[in-house]
């Protein structure tokens, strides 16, 4: 699904413009992303939990080269369905 049918979606449900479908999604995932930025961490219950995970540095190859390189430690977000979601699939 993409944002466009996502916004279709909620407007139809909602009876809502599909402009401020749109806003609302927008606002929804802004603030998502703010929470799990300063608190490491968001949960939705019955949906899952979006967390900040750290990943090692280490080496790795560039391929057209084959000349070894250092990858620095980074920084990125991750998801973990919640069970009653795994369940409806």
């Amino acid at each position: 699904m993409t944002k466009a049918e996502l916004v279709e979606v909620v407007a139809a449900q909602s009876r809502l413009t599909k402009k401020s479908a749109a806003e609302i999604i927008d606002i929804v995932f802004s603030n998502i992303g703010k929470a799990v930025k300063r608190d490491a961490r968001f949960s939705y219950p019955g949906f899952g939990t979006w967390s900040v995970r750290s990943r090692k540095a280490r080496k790795i190859r560039n391929p057209q080269t084959n000349e070894m390189m250092k990858l620095k430690a980074s920084k990125t977000i991750g998801f973990r369905p919640a069970k009653e979601l795994k369940n409806s699939l």
